[in-house]
């Protein structure tokens, strides 16, 4: 039969001791990783999210309603150009800058002479994707030019 060897008293305190303070580091991390995501959806997914889907919803009900009404009208060449606008959105275009991740990410990655803007832009092959980049500015006037159609063709499609 083979003995277990002794365990060395202090060096078996340490390595509990070390193991407890990289676990409790992970478990706070964990929970204040959770605590922001679920704020940042709360105040600022939920909400732009839904905006940009009410948008994009009330543009294709209108577009229905004029392809089957006014096929050749002016207004649906307009609905046309701004779903087609709505549709290339991206959510991170209209979202507010968060300046405290950003400054994380600085200190933490290297880009190596590449410009981090190029990189969030980047296909799935790692090419440049040109595309004009949207604003909050931009969404603000597709909705009030939306509201405008809408309520010149009477459709209560926006409230």
């Amino acid at each position: 039969m083979i003995m277990p060897q002794r365990l060395n008293g202090p060096r078996f305190t340490s390595e509990f001791t070390n193991s407890g303070y990289r676990e409790g580091i992970i478990a706070g991390k964990e929970a204040f990783l959770q605590s922001g995501f679920d704020a940042g959806f709360a105040d600022v997914g939920v909400p732009l999210g839904r905006e940009l889907g009410n948008l994009r919803g009330a543009a294709a009900a209108m577009r229905s309603f004029l392809n089957s009404q006014k096929p050749d009208s002016l207004e649906l060449q307009e609905l046309r150009r701004m779903s087609s606008i709505l549709s290339t959105i991206r959510f991170s275009d209209i979202t507010p800058r968060d300046l405290e991740a950003e400054q994380h990410a600085k200190e933490h990655l290297s880009f190596d002479d590449h410009d981090p803007a190029i990189i969030e832009d980047a296909g799935p092959r790692g090419e440049t994707v040109p595309q004009e980049k949207r604003t909050v500015e931009d969404v603000a006037k597709l909705k009030e030019r939306l509201a405008l159609l809408s309520a010149k063709l009477g459709l209560p499609v926006l409230t």
